[in-house]
């Protein structure tokens, strides 16, 4: 009796509820859940209400949903401002303020070259139409209006696209949904945004960084709790062409697929934040990346260079 007794006090997790976990094809990859719950099917109902969340929001802010905001924005906003959702709008806002931080190297209208490609079918531009259409990728050239709750573009054929921080936006409303469940320890991934609540069976979740030229290996693995991280790489969505590899994070300042790095992971606090900056690291490369998140509190990266030699920013060099 009293070796039970011991056994119940040292794994009381192991004995009053199980780990739950399911995954789905949402916002153009894969969201997966996992999380501990004492009552199976209060967490099956917890789970269920994340995926709803994320596709709302994914028919809110996909640009390629005939009946998204999104898609009716890019239709219409170069010919009259359009009123949009305030969700919708202070995402927005909220990507310009982060493209001002970062001197364009995060840039919504990056669409306006990125919609030229596509990459099952290994399609890029010609150089002729990426260039007049380079020309077309300038955050400044969306205006706001706090008043009317409008969004502009003030140059014709100008489009956005909200993939480098909507994922990282989706993933903190899935976590702050599990909290008010009365979920205590989850992990949400949403393609390479994942957010980590509470620990995993009493130790910090682990999670791996795949290494990006060994698909299936890891490059290194980190202890996460309460925090969230996203990855941004060169290896997803692409392919070569010419020996070049073209693939879907666009340098806004000259059209083309960034190629000073090979994965870039940002973590912090807020999902939306990493999914930005992964982006805007990526852009800017080793030197100017790392100087941006070291000039940021409560941020830190983890880089891969061309390569393949890694870079870690000031905080994690300290542990």
């Amino acid at each position: 009796m009293r070796k039970l007794l011991l056994i119940l006090l040292i794994f009381p997790i192991f004995c009053y509820g199980e780990w739950l976990s399911d995954e789905k094809a949402i916002m153009g990859t894969s969201v997966k859940i996992t999380l501990w719950h004492h009552d199976k099917s209060h967490g099956e109902a917890a789970i269920k209400a994340v995926f709803d969340e994320m596709e709302r929001i994914n028919q809110l802010m996909s640009p390629y949903i005939n009946s998204s905001e999104l898609y009716s924005v890019n239709k219409n906003a170069a010919i009259q401002p359009v009123k949009i959702s305030n969700e919708l709008y202070l995402l927005i806002k909220q990507a310009q303020l982060i493209s001002a931080q970062t001197k364009g190297a995060f840039d919504i209208t990056f669409a306006s070259v990125g919609f030229l490609y596509n990459y099952r079918e290994r399609i890029s531009p010609s150089n002729q139409v990426r260039d007049t259409n380079q020309a077309l990728i300038d955050y400044r050239q969306v205006e706001l209006n706090d008043k009317n709750q409008t969004v502009h573009f003030r140059q014709q054929g100008m489009k956005i696209d909200l993939g480098g921080i909507a994922k990282g936006y989706a993933v903190d409303n899935a976590i702050s949904i599990l909290q008010s469940q009365g979920i205590d320890s989850a992990l949400v991934s949403a393609g390479g945004d994942t957010k980590a609540l509470g620990k995993h069976g009493g130790r910090p979740w682990l999670l791996a960084i795949q290494d990006p030229r060994k698909k299936g290996k890891h490059a290194i693995q980190l202890p996460m709790e309460n925090e969230a991280i996203s990855t941004s790489g060169d290896y997803e969505r692409y392919f070569i062409q010419d020996g070049v590899r073209h693939h879907h994070i666009i340098d806004p300042k000259t059209g083309h697929s960034a190629a000073k790095v090979q994965s870039v992971s940002i973590i912090g606090q807020k999902g939306v934040m990493t999914d930005a900056l992964s982006t805007s690291v990526f852009v800017l490369g080793v030197k100017d990346g790392l100087a941006l998140i070291n000039s940021m509190p409560n941020f830190e990266a983890l880089i891969i260079d061309k390569d393949r030699k890694l870079h870690f920013s000031s905080g994690l060099l300290a542990h």
